[in-house]
């Protein structure tokens, strides 16, 4: 999965760019900005997975009721579950197999509790840091951005976002 990130970037022609990720994809922004230095100018991560503290442990959102998901990552439950809605024109029958699917691919990268073992490859990251997180997050506690802060060489500025869960960028765009 992560050579297909970094090989899209390149393909896209988006070497050298400023990369910002959400939750599973703020994962992947570290990963690529760790592994492939030259190829982020600067990152942004809201409340990336990958970490695991069994003193403050992150929700596993795939072991949920689907009901209660939308509230664990939005302060407005509605805002996921507009956004998950089956787009006009969308095939009844196949929108919520590939929202399944995705789901399920998601869980698979971060089995088990999230953990990839991020902070083993923060120190490489080079790229200055921008660190993102809800102050109504109920997944990722927000402990977890002082540590990747503290891992990475120089450090990240973290700047907390109020009236926002763990997807802020939804909750307050």
């Amino acid at each position: 999965w992560l050579v297909a990130v970094k090989s899209l970037l390149g393909q896209a022609g988006l070497d050298g760019a400023d990369l910002v990720g959400s939750s599973v994809g703020a994962s992947f922004v570290a990963e690529v900005a760790a592994l492939w230095p030259q190829s982020v100018r600067r990152i942004a991560m809201i409340a990336p997975f990958g970490l695991f503290d069994e003193k403050d442990p992150a929700t596993d959102i795939w072991a949920q009721r689907g009901d209660d998901v939308p509230g664990l990552l939005c302060a407005n439950p509605h805002i996921y579950n507009d956004l998950k809605a089956m787009p006009p024109g969308a095939n009844s029958v196949e929108w919520p197999i590939e929202q399944t699917r995705a789901s399920e691919a998601a869980a698979r990268i971060f089995w088990p509790l999230q953990n990839t073992k991020l902070e083993r490859r923060l120190p490489l990251i080079t790229a200055p840091t921008l660190l993102i997180w809800g102050e109504g997050d109920r997944v990722i506690p927000r402990t977890y951005a002082d540590k990747i802060a503290k891992a990475i060489p120089g450090g990240a500025k973290i700047t907390t976002i109020a009236g926002a869960g763990h997807l802020a960028e939804l909750d307050q765009p």
